[in-house]
């Protein structure tokens, strides 16, 4: 399930702004398409247009209700109608604001979702860092300075991929309770230069420049001394 609103607001209509001479929707389906080990392949969206686009390059159009196309609509609401509508085992969401995910760290999330029989699977980026959590330090002690590298990670959630057992969030959402963070939770480690999530500009820029460095073949350069 890929989920594309048209409406948003600190990147205007950004699901079909081009980024790297295509729209960003084109990057998640086609990165599920080269995965090539989903049963389906659908675009959650509540936009004709867009979901015709969807449709031209090879994924289904799942059309999104109006009252869930709002700016208050979270993952939780859009999820839970789309697994009522779609027979699955997991519903894996591939973000597209998260255009900087490569095939293997597709495919190494899968292999992790079917390894250990999670009811959710978040993606994440581990940072080792002194990290404070209200003024206090979270990973580290005050009393001393040590290598960042010998620090215990800090993993933050990045809502580039996830997946949910269909059977749990169903069962949890129809019970009250929140199904986002349901039953047995995972946490997969994805490459820090594939974490980009596109909520401001500022994002845009930073992700625009990632996939140009990609596209150049640099040759690594250094002062002579």
């Amino acid at each position: 399930m890929i989920p594309a609103r048209l409406g948003s607001k600190r990147i205007p209509k950004k699901n079909i702004r081009f980024m790297g001479g295509k729209p960003l929707i084109q990057y998640p389906v086609e990165l599920a398409l080269r995965c090539g080990r989903f049963a389906g392949i659908w675009v959650n969206t509540e936009h004709e247009g867009l979901g015709r686009f969807a449709e031209s390059i090879g994924a289904g159009f799942h059309r999104r209700p109006p009252e869930l196309a709002s700016d208050t609509a979270t993952n939780r609401d859009f999820t839970f109608e789309f697994l009522k509508r779609r027979e699955c085992d997991y519903v894996v969401m591939v973000n597209p604001t998260s255009p900087l995910l490569r095939r293997k760290t597709l495919d190494d999330f899968l292999d992790f979702v079917e390894k250990d029989e999670f009811d959710t699977v978040l993606s994440a980026v581990s940072h080792k860092a002194e990290m404070f959590y209200r003024g206090e330090p979270l990973n580290f002690s005050l009393s001393e300075k040590i290598n960042s590298q010998l620090l215990p990670p800090v993993e933050a959630v990045i809502w580039a991929l996830t997946a949910w057992k269909r059977e749990t969030f169903i069962k949890l959402q129809e019970s009250g309770a929140n199904p986002v963070f349901g039953g047995k939770v995972g946490l997969f480690a994805i490459p820090e230069d594939e974490s980009c999530d596109l909520d401001t500009p500022e994002d845009w820029s930073i992700a625009e420049g990632i996939l140009q460095s990609r596209m150049e073949n640099k040759k690594e350069r250094y002062l002579e001394l």
